[in-house]
């Protein structure tokens, strides 16, 4: 089977949430905000939910901003908040138990929630902040819930459910060169119109994404992410997996994401504490946040670099 992908066209999306409705409908998903309301800041609006959290995998961003040269004096720029299906996926990589991995004949990232064991690396690891955790029946703890592609849809030369539903045909679905061609075409369309943002997005980001974006107004006031790195996390798991056969790895890797998760929800309050230096560290780009009583001018790769088990990973740096 080609290579397959999404293609969301924000300049004919309408924002009517039938996608939405249609991710829950075909996975039996609850109605309801699915707890999100319980721990974020509700200010009103279109967006409903708030975010991504398990229950809703799919929520459409609604961004008003000012448009002066419009009667209305207001734009509405739509986005797509759900998994973006990435070829380099930190998530994948990073998940000690499988239960994250790419389905070969369509690039979806999906996933088995009967492996998971709740560490939530993936969500340290995702740039787009995705996945989420949830009680599933006959589970004590919370486990991985996220799109998974309908790739049990696609299998059986079915689109995905959100696709189906689209009447403007914001939504189309194929092979991913041929979206790729079709995004670019919509984007010459919108640049001619004078919408000199406009931008495909997705083509190259994380090794090149399976869901097409074509961005009307620009990255930014769609909501996506400008150039999404994998965290540090990945970094660390790639110098300690072929040291000692991932073992210490994984040690190091329970410790660092706890600490993370302990530090709140927000990816970018993650930290790490360093015991000899008793700095506080920002896991994702390894600067001082919190000076302790040490000299505290390393980084978190140099002081990793000074543990044995990790000296390679410093001396990569000198050769």
């Amino acid at each position: 089977m080609t290579e397959k992908a999404m293609l969301f066209d924000t300049a004919r999306c309408t924002a009517c949430k039938g996608c939405q409705g249609a991710c829950k409908c075909w996975n039996n998903l609850p109605s309801g905000d699915g707890g999100c309301a319980d721990s974020m800041d509700i200010k009103g609006g279109y967006q409903n939910p708030a975010d991504i959290n398990g229950t809703p995998r799919l929520i459409m961003t609604f961004n008003e901003f000012e448009a002066p040269e419009s009667q209305k004096r207001m734009g509405w720029a739509f986005g797509r908040r759900s998994c973006q299906h990435c070829t380099d996926a930190g998530c994948v990589q990073i998940c000690p138990a499988g239960a994250l991995f790419r389905d070969e004949e369509t690039g979806k990232i999906t996933h088995d929630a009967n492996k998971c064991v709740g560490c939530q690396y993936c969500s340290t690891a995702c740039p787009y902040d995705v996945p989420r955790y949830d009680k599933l029946a006959g589970r004590p703890d919370p486990v991985i819930n996220k799109c998974y592609g309908c790739v049990d849809r696609i299998h059986n030369g079915m689109a995905p459910a959100c696709v189906t539903t689209c009447q403007p045909g914001a939504l189309q679905f194929g092979d991913r060169d041929e979206m790729i061609r079709l995004a670019h075409e919509a984007v010459d369309r919108l640049q001619a119109k004078g919408f000199t943002d406009a931008c495909v997005y997705g083509e190259e980001e994380m090794g090149g994404l399976h869901v097409i974006q074509v961005l009307k107004y620009g990255i930014e006031d769609h909501g996506q992410v400008a150039n999404p790195k994998k965290s540090v996390l990945n970094t660390v798991h790639d110098y300690t997996a072929p040291v000692v056969g991932g073992i210490a790895g994984l040690v190091f890797l329970g410790l660092a994401g706890m600490t993370a998760l302990s530090a709140g929800a927000e990816k970018h309050d993650q930290v790490i504490y360093n015991p000899e230096t008793t700095d506080t560290l920002d896991m994702n780009t390894g600067a001082v946040l919190k000076h302790g009583d040490g000299q505290g001018t390393k980084s978190f790769k140099q002081y990793m670099s000074q543990v044995p088990i990790f000296k390679k990973w410093g001396e990569d740096d000198h050769e």
